[in-house]
């Protein structure tokens, strides 16, 4: 199957509008002005001397290639766009300050010359990866080429020292992310030792034995997944977004050559994560240490790491995997990223930012070690504009504005709707149109041409659906006659409450509020103290009010014990009722530090 770009798609009107405008017109700059602040801008002018402050960073050149990129996926829409100007600035520095192999890093042209290919945990190969998109999306966007063929010649270059010299210290990158983009970089330029250099990283994965990092003594191989060849793999271990985006990678190499055992451990391996290690919210990597998948239930709510950039990792793989098999599982996870544990990652107003995304948030412990200087790791409380490690802010940047891509592959005579927004679309004689308010409702209405049939996605949460035309049901998808149809679909979005595994003991208990794709939550602002004692009715009535973040908040009645001044008293009190506000899980701390809880006890 093929994908439709988001170049060929305008999102119109709605909720994603909404929010393709706050990145082009708010964020975009923000995150600008903060990375120049930061100098991570000048670092790319490669003038730093021993001695002055502000070394450039090994990651630094990856956070302002993701921005590049962002701003290029909007010049596609809007060529117009001011911020050309600063991205042509920075490129030119790029081009400019390689040193005669091509090379481009600026931590390395200046400092730490003599361990270039050295360190494999010290981002090179991550960084170019990101160079690479992002010089890809450039020509895309504006034409232009220069950008382009310099990250080939660095990828020439690197091609000679890890795969013809092999006189590298280690085999693959520590960071995985050059393995997709190589196969962007093959896909649009057509040289095929684009293709191979991708195979050849993904193939070595577990498979060598040079992939040490002798100077990070807390990792092992699970951590860099290199515990055994991916072929092998089961399940998802180690750092949460090296490991989507090298499944990512993996699933692209799968494709193009026609690797069933590769793809048959993709699957393995989405189907462990989302059925075993992944939020509610579709966050993954429940550790701050390592920024790591676990072992499989083990999901805590308050110290929950849920990195953002994880959460865009997972939605990158599944996307991969609902363009090779049409399967809606791999939709739904692109849609519980997308309303949930991406979105939380920035502000309403687009102008700040969480690296963690908690499920559960209470401020009076979070400092809890009173006696000791190291104090126990907590997540903040309020997001902030820029991170010393910050590199979520800019990919907000560039998977907003290219978020339609998610939307629609088609086969030869089959159209596929993946997800559900107010849009236009055109490509290679097929064209679509979506009229709709989703997810503030389900309704929605499509018209399509140049097909012969349409497949729409039944999400799995909904359990009541109709649509005005004759239908079967496969792998998930609505199967229509759709030449000249005009299709009404209505998804029944009443809110629901969900348990948790058993396993998963931190959620025992207690139940979650969802209503259609979006999570809900409760926050102290809204409601009483002590949300975590709170109870409610799964049988009770949920009503929905105005909205304050873009959808409907939910009204219900709550249940509470009545406060007691002793420690500890008899459990036989009658409840209290209480009225209970419910907002969308994406919008909390949007309004000050205050306590915040996804999973409320069941009464």
């Amino acid at each position: 199957m093929k994908k439709i770009g988001f170049e060929h798609i305008n999102i119109t009107d709605g909720f994603w509008k909404i929010k393709q405008d706050m990145v082009k017109n708010i964020t975009t700059e923000s995150v600008y002005n903060r990375f120049a602040e930061t100098h991570r801008f000048s670092a790319l002018k490669c003038t730093w001397k021993e001695g002055e402050p502000d070394m450039p960073h090994i990651f630094w050149d990856s956070d302002v290639a993701k921005w590049i990129e962002g701003v290029a996926y909007i010049l596609i829409k809007d060529k117009d766009f001011p911020l050309k100007s600063k991205a042509e600035e920075a490129i030119a520095d790029i081009i400019s300050n390689a040193d005669e192999h091509g090379y481009f890093n600026s931590h390395f042209l200046v400092t730490d010359k003599d361990k270039r290919w050295q360190w494999r945990s010290h981002h090179e190969l991550y960084c170019l990866g990101h160079l690479i998109e992002a010089a890809v999306a450039w020509k895309d966007a504006t034409g232009e080429d220069e950008f382009l063929r310099a990250m080939c010649r660095f990828t020439d270059y690197v091609y000679h020292i890890f795969v013809e010299e092999d006189s590298a210290a280690f085999v693959t990158p520590g960071h995985p992310e050059l393995e997709l983009a190589l196969v962007k970089l093959y896909n649009a330029t057509g040289n095929r030792k684009y293709f191979d250099l991708a195979e050849f990283f993904i193939d070595k994965h577990g498979n060598n034995d040079k992939d040490c990092d002798t100077n990070n003594d807390f990792r092992n191989d699970y951590y860099n997944q290199d515990e055994m060849p991916l072929k092998n793999r089961t399940t998802a271990e180690g750092h949460s977004v090296r490991a989507m985006y090298l499944m990512s990678a993996a699933a692209d190499v799968a494709e193009l050559r026609d690797d069933e055992a590769l793809l048959d451990a993709c699957k393995r391996v989405f189907d462990n994560v989302t059925e075993k290690r992944m939020y509610i919210t579709g966050g993954i990597g429940s550790t701050h240490r390592g920024e790591a998948f676990t072992v499989d239930y083990d999901l805590p709510n308050r110290t929950a790491y849920a990195e953002t950039c994880a959460a865009i990792s997972l939605a990158m793989f599944a996307s991969r995997m609902q363009a090779i098999e049409p399967d809606s599982k791999y939709a739904d996870v692109v849609e519980k990223v997308i309303y949930n544990g991406f979105l939380s990652g920035v502000s309403m107003d687009g102008k700040s930012f969480f690296y963690e995304n908690p499920l559960e948030i209470d401020p009076d412990f979070n400092n809890v070690d009173t006696s000791v200087r190291e104090k126990r790791r907590m997540p903040i409380t309020q997001r902030v504009e820029v991170f010393e490690c910050s590199c979520c802010p800019p990919n907000v940047v560039r998977f907003i504005p290219s978020i339609a891509g998610m939307m629609y592959t088609y086969s030869d005579d089959t159209l596929y709707v993946h997800q559900y927004m107010n849009s236009e679309a055109e490509c290679d004689g097929v064209s679509i149109t979506q009229t709709t308010a989703y997810p503030a409702d389900g309704k929605v209405k499509i018209s399509a041409s140049g097909t012969k049939y349409i497949a729409l996605r039944i999400p799995s949460w909904c359990e009541d659906f109709s649509i005005n035309k004759t239908y079967t049901v496969k792998n998930g998808y609505a199967i229509i006659e759709a030449e000249g149809n005009d299709i009404e679909i209505d998804f029944a979005m009443p809110v629901e409450t969900l348990r948790a595994n058993r396993r998963v003991h931190g959620c025992a208990g207690r139940v979650a509020v969802m209503r259609g794709p979006v999570v809900y939550c409760a926050e102290g602002v809204d409601n009483c103290a002590d949300i975590a004692n709170v109870y409610i009715d799964t049988k009770g009535s949920f009503e929905l009010s105005r909205a304050k973040f873009l959808l409907p908040n939910i009204q219900t009645t709550g249940y509470i014990k009545p406060e007691t001044k002793k420690l500890y008293a008899k459990a036989d009190a009658e409840y209290k009722e209480i009225p209970l506000t419910l907002v969308p899980y994406y919008a909390f701390a949007n309004r000050g530090t205050s306590e915040m809880y996804v999973w409320l006890l069941q009464k």
